[in-house]
């Protein structure tokens, strides 16, 4: 493997964190109800919905706003009933784009999606005609900055390679740990239970073949992300670019 797929590197989403922190809650309780009502209300035996509540904790997320997505999820609470839905894209530079939402109005999310998209230089692709540029994998993210004791660079490597990861990428300032989607959580655990502190985690489209682009096209590339970001009803957003 190599190449980092998903945009927001670790600073965008500390920052994401800090100014947006409304926006990502919305975003997480949609996460959590859909979860909740596709597999479960139980974290225990739900893990996807154990890995959302994890990460919205990690971001502070007030327990109650937790406990009350989940049970609009089960139908407990009154509320709207969110579903899934991809779309595959090309962007400036002829980059491949994977975004993932969840939301309450497919047809409304659609055609939000293809305004963005044609307002920065980007387009829908056929269904299938981007995704197999990409893996599914889980991702585990690491800061060396954030590691509570001072490790050197073979000390982290020699950490990663016991946990059972795949492979791992290093990048300007944070490693990313690339695993199969059914081991995130037990290298997560493994990484976890050698005293290493992890900055982020989630299941990826990573891209196979990473391209290079203009600096031009990166400036247009990152327009068109943070346009994406902005809609409430887009969770993700993966390229085959390093920005």
């Amino acid at each position: 493997m190599s190449g980092h797929s998903k945009w927001a590197n670790i600073k965008y989403k500390k920052e994401s964190a800090d100014k947006r922190r409304g926006k990502i809650f919305s975003k997480l309780s949609r996460q959590i109800s859909l979860a909740a009502r596709e597999k479960g209300g139980d974290p225990e035996t739900n893990s996807t919905l154990r890995m959302v509540i994890e990460k919205a904790k990690s971001l502070n997320m007030p327990k109650e706003n937790i406990e009350r997505a989940i049970k609009r999820g089960l139908g407990e609470l009154e509320g709207v009933k969110y579903e899934r839905v991809s779309y595959e894209a090309l962007g400036p530079g002829g980059i491949a784009i994977i975004i993932e939402g969840v939301t309450d109005n497919k047809n409304r999310t659609l055609a939000d999606i293809k305004q963005i998209l044609n307002k920065n230089n980007g387009k829908l692709a056929k269904e299938g005609s981007v995704r197999w540029l990409f893996a599914r994998k889980g991702v585990i993210t690491l800061d060396p900055q954030e590691q509570e004791t001072e490790l050197t660079k073979n000390d982290i490597e020699l950490k990663i390679i016991e946990s059972g990861a795949e492979d791992f990428k290093w990048f300007d300032n944070y490693i990313d740990v690339y695993t199969k989607p059914e081991d995130l959580e037990k290298v997560k655990n493994a990484l976890s239970s050698q005293g290493l502190k992890i900055s982020d985690f989630s299941l990826d489209w990573v891209a196979k073949n990473p391209i290079e682009i203009s600096d031009a096209d990166k400036e247009k590339c990152r327009k068109l992300f943070e346009s994406l970001n902005e809609s409430e009803s887009v969770q993700e957003i993966y390229s085959n670019t390093n920005l």
